[in-house]
């Protein structure tokens, strides 16, 4: 049977590209399947414990079995398709490839009811681990990514109760100074909106596909993240 294996940030680069059709055989699992890759590329193997599976697109245990036509994604770390903004919808989770626009997206955030709107606005700035950055880049697993998205924006409104969630996330090369994320929520009420952008920024990072690669003078690397937690299978 065949499957769609996927790799993304510095997985990528050490195999050499991002998606591929493979055979299987039947009763393969996700461990199976990376150990296929693992004799290939032996850093793949150092980095294992770092690494997230997922099965068509959502977070998967090592032992995973595998169907027919699923999509494999081998993940990193997480760092933590353009779009318009829509009129008062109660969740606007993008992923754009142009400079955001933050009065666009924040306009409709606030509606009548609401006494309070936060937001988060994460820019690129132009030092880490005490050297230059000349610039990022961002990519994502961007199915997954929206799904996660929306997946956390429906929980900020089932947990905090706020009203409106607008989550965007710049792809691609980024420019320091410029805003890489946007995080709005409101509510009727300050302290709901408070906590909720603060657990939203903190959840983003850990679940949400995206990874970020720093650019400076010498050489580029791929930016540490955290490793997602992954259902027990």
């Amino acid at each position: 049977m065949r499957v769609r294996v996927l790799f993304f940030g510095r997985l990528r680069e050490i195999v050499g590209g991002q998606a591929e059709e493979v055979e299987v055989d039947s009763g393969t699992c996700v461990e199976d399947l990376f150990a296929r890759y693992s004799n290939r590329f032996p850093l793949l193997a150092q980095l294992r414990s770092s690494i997230v599976p997922s099965v068509n697109q959502e977070l998967a245990g090592w032992r995973a079995p595998l169907e027919a036509g699923d999509e494999v994604g081998f993940l990193p770390p997480v760092s933590g398709g353009s779009g318009t903004v829509a009129e008062a919808a109660p969740e606007i989770c993008e992923l754009v490839r142009e400079p955001l626009a933050r009065d666009d997206w924040l306009a409709s955030l606030a509606g009548p009811a609401d006494g309070a709107m936060v937001v988060f606005e994460g820019m690129a700035r132009n030092h880490s681990r005490g050297r230059r950055v000349l610039r990022l880049e961002y990519e994502a697993y961007e199915e997954m990514a929206r799904k996660q998205m929306r997946r956390l924006a429906g929980e900020l409104r089932q947990r905090f109760g706020v009203s409106r969630v607008v989550m965007v996330h710049r792809l691609g090369r980024i420019e320091i100074g410029e805003t890489s994320i946007l995080i709005g929520v409101s509510s009727p009420h300050r302290r709901a909106s408070f906590d909720a952008c603060r657990y939203a920024i903190d959840a983003f990072k850990r679940s949400v596909p995206i990874w970020k690669k720093e650019f400076f003078e010498d050489e580029s690397a791929w930016a540490d993240g955290e490793r997602p937690e992954i259902p027990c299978r």
